[in-house]
């Protein structure tokens, strides 16, 4: 499964100190890959993916939003800055599931 979006990059409050940075997978598609997914998971429920952001391609992971909603996407900074991306830009992410 392959999931096409543009998404704000945003800073989790609860770790804000250590700069993590998320891009949040849209809804309909986060409920289709929990379909797809089934019950694959790993640790904090998370799912590999393959990721591609501008001309950056890496392997990671999404996890379950807050509550069960939304997939999220943990952004490194390597991959910002080689993108010039910063908190609240939009970027175009390409998500595919691995291992499902």
């Amino acid at each position: 499964m392959v999931v096409v979006f543009e998404g704000e990059l945003w800073s989790w409050d609860a770790r804000r100190a250590d700069s993590w940075v998320f891009v949040t997978l849209p809804e309909d598609e986060s409920e289709e890959i929990r379909d797809v997914a089934g019950g694959v998971r790993r640790g904090f429920g998370s799912l590999r993916v393959r990721v591609t952001v501008g001309g950056t391609s890496w392997k990671t992971s999404i996890f379950p939003g807050s509550g069960g909603g939304a997939y999220v996407l943990p952004l490194k900074r390597p991959v910002r800055k080689a993108e010039s991306l910063e908190l609240g830009d939009v970027a175009s992410v390409t998500v595919e599931l691995l291992d499902v």
